[in-house]
């Protein structure tokens, strides 16, 4: 209890309930307090049913948004509707109670019983995602229910069927929604690559453009352009062809597996073949055979019928609502008064007692146990199946490691049989050592227990021993004599040792002075060739450290030499890096200067030309003829600028006017309709035919 409160409170304590409890003040709440503290709890969760909709006040028209959100003070709501609120909360969220007495719970729970509402504060803040996901969730999946009679209107017919449809649509799109958030994919993402894929898309066609520009004057472009097309082309035909290769590969590797589990099943069938008659090989196949046809004819499809039922069944309990304690009990009632009545049916089947229906019953018992017997059989095969076809992926497998490792192919045939014959014989001579080790061991134990005995014994004839010297006044009598007997027996080995190891020292020396004498006479004749050859190498030790310091030096120099002319071919190489691309800019700039060379040339033939159309098509017609269009079109407009300049000051006055005079009929219009409207209330006299004349304005 005191764990379950401490959770409780750390949890309200932290977002986003934001409370400051601690265990005395939230263990000394009321119970409305506590049921208030749950409301909060299921207002985080689900804020349908947890918060009350006001209306804005009218001092603020216009906010941002026309419904305030206020949290729901139960203080303010009946006791029943309380219950029945956050009854269907808890049964939205799949609360179960612990305890089985339904009444009892919701008696506890309106009156605000700590253990209960403790219980369920408890299991709602261990799980508060799942649980505003399911409470979303139940906002738009758990259906309303329309009664029958209702569901005889067409209107209302249509209507519920739309309504199922966009249910099972938000299913579908709440799953993709949910594998997309999984695969890691953000919009913001998405929208950065968007972005970045259009920038790159027109650097790339500005790019194009540009391109086109430059190569558009090159000589041949049509011819170059489709040779690069066909380098592309070629290009493309070469990967494709690589890739068809490279498939091919894998497709030979995939059949010389194929060949090579042919063959070790062949093996393996003229293995069975040995000694076997025509008669067993058909009698084999055809049990094969009949086994398969019972696996494929009665076996799998009674398992796919019962898979495709537990199907169906898990997809009516998925549409289903969710359910409470009380839809459970009324399950329980229905599962009860249906065993109840198949146990009456069988009662009375049973005092009926047919004798036709007792032979048959006992031919149905024996067909049901060899269907049983059959089923078993069946399963045992099928798992043999599996359990052979793993096993010889494994050895597959074991094999290809084999291979990797030893580099060699693995023993077949007569060689396995010798080897495995070998590791016989190898297991044999093991067994037997190691009964052989197990009867050591069993002997070491009892004679390990026999020392320990005479241990003990020779401790007691010790103590005894000593109790009687010290009654006879002798006490350690024994123990000197015994270390007297020791000392003895040590001097004595010493002497022994002494004199063999005198002997041994003086064979040793013998041995030795012996082998020196052979060795020198032996060593005597290289001696006098190694004294020659070692004032060789004295010699020769010296030329060689002449012959390496001029080497050093030498190299010294030469690596300087590599040096500079590797800096001199760098900077070579820079200068014709450089003159080459001074090289193809002074071409471009020659083709350039050649075009525009073609073009003056064209544009001096056109100005030369006697005939009036060529000249027009020369730049030189055409720009002055622009520079007239131009210079006219500027005379025009300087002209209609010094009109509007010398009639700007009339027209304004002539505006002016217009509107004073605009005023002055407004204000006589507006005195005629005052002046007629008072007469017509104070004489009432008819002044139609005054009215109908025509009015004239005099200036």
């Amino acid at each position: 209890m005191s764990e379950q409160l401490k959770f409780i409170v750390e949890t309200l304590n932290k977002e986003p309930f934001k409370r400051n409890y601690n265990l005395i003040s939230f263990d000394a709440l009321e119970p409305l307090q506590l049921l208030q503290v749950l409301n909060d709890v299921f207002a985080e969760i689900d804020s349908r049913n947890a918060y009350v909709q006001s209306t804005p006040s009218p001092s603020t028209p216009g906010s941002p948004s026309t419904k305030d959100r206020n949290k729901l003070d139960i203080r303010e709501e009946a006791a029943d509707q309380t219950a029945i609120r956050m009854l269907g909360i808890l049964k939205i969220l799949k609360y179960k109670p612990k305890t089985d007495n339904t009444s009892e719970f919701r008696q506890g729970l309106v009156m605000g019983d700590k253990p209960t509402v403790y219980h369920i504060l408890e299991w709602v803040l261990q799980r508060v995602p799942d649980l505003k996901k399911r409470a979303y969730l139940a906002r738009f999946l758990v259906k309303i229910e329309v009664p029958p009679d209702f569901l005889q209107d067409d209107a209302v017919a249509d209507c519920n069927q739309q309504y199922e449809e966009l249910v099972e649509q938000f299913k579908e799109l709440h799953k993709e929604f949910t594998e997309l958030k999984k695969s890691g994919f953000s919009t913001s993402d998405i929208k950065k690559d968007i972005q970045s894929m259009e920038e790159e898309k027109e650097q790339v066609v500005r790019r194009i453009e540009r391109l086109k520009k430059k190569v558009e004057s090159v000589p041949n472009f049509d011819r170059m352009m489709d040779t690069a097309r066909k380098l592309r082309q070629e290009k493309e035909r070469e990967l494709s062809l690589a890739n068809q290769k490279q498939e091919q590969k894998n497709q030979l590797m995939h059949a010389d597996q194929r060949y090579q589990r042919a063959m070790n099943q062949l093996k393996d069938l003229q293995r069975a073949a040995k000694g076997a008659s025509a008669e067993a090989l058909i009698e084999k196949l055809q049990e094969e055979n009949n086994v398969n046809t019972y696996l494929g004819q009665e076996k799998l499809p009674k398992e796919i019928e019962a898979k495709r039922k537990v199907v169906a069944d898990l997809q009516k309990v998925v549409l289903e609502p969710a359910m409470g304690q009380s839809d459970l009990d009324e399950l329980h009632t229905k599962i009860k008064d249906s065993n109840a009545e198949i146990n009456q049916l069988i009662e009375k089947r049973m005092m009926r007692n047919d004798p036709i229906d007792d032979k048959l019953s006992i031919f149905k018992q024996q067909a049901s146990i060899i269907a049983k017997k059959k089923i078993q059989a069946a399963d045992e095969i099928q798992s043999t199946k599996d359990e052979l076809a793993a096993t010889e992926q494994e050895l597959s497998e074991k094999r290809q490691m084999a291979r990797e490792l030893e580099g060699g192919e693995v023993l077949k045939g007569d060689e396995f049989k010798r080897y495995v014959n070998k590791l016989r014989g190898k297991s044999t001579v093991y067994k037997k050592k190691r009964q052989e080790l197990a009867e050591l061991r069993a002997e070491y134990g009892v004679l390990s227990r026999t020392e320990e005995i005479l241990r003990q014994r020779d401790e007691n004839a010790q103590r005894a021993l000593e109790g009687l010297e010290a009654k006879k006044g002798v006490s350690g009598y024994h123990d000197t004599q015994e270390e007297l007997e020791k000392v003895s027996t040590i001097k004595s080995e010493l002497d022994e040792m002494k004199g063999k190891t005198l002997d041994d020292i003086s064979d040793m020396v013998l041995k030795l002075t012996s082998t020196i004498s052979e060795k020198k006479s032996a060593l005597a004749p290289v001696i006098k060739e190694l004294r020659p050859m070692r004032q060789k190498c004295q010699e020769m030790s010296l030329v060689y450290e002449e012959k390496k310091a001029q080497y050093d030096n030498r190299a010294a120099g030469y690596e300087t030499d590599r040096s500079k002319l590797e800096q001199e071919v760098r900077t070579y190489r820079e200068e014709c890096g450089a003159e080459e691309s001074r090289y193809h800019y002074l071409q471009s700039m020659k083709k350039v200067v050649d075009t525009q060379l073609i073009r003056a040339q064209e544009e001096m033939k056109l100005y030369l030309s006697t005939d009036p159309q060529d000249k027009k098509k020369s730049c030189r017609e055409q720009y002055s003829r622009k520079i007239q269009e131009q210079e006219n079109l500027g005379k025009t407009l300087r002209e209609k600028q010094k009109a509007v300049r010398e009639s700007h000051g009339p027209s304004m006055r002539q505006m002016k006017m217009w509107k004073d005079f605009e005023k002055l009929m407004e204000c006589k219009r507006r005195c005629f309709l005052g002046e007629r409207n008072a007469e017509r209330t104070m004489g009432g006299t008819d002044y139609s035919g005054d009215v109908g004349g025509e009015e004239r304005l005099v200036l």
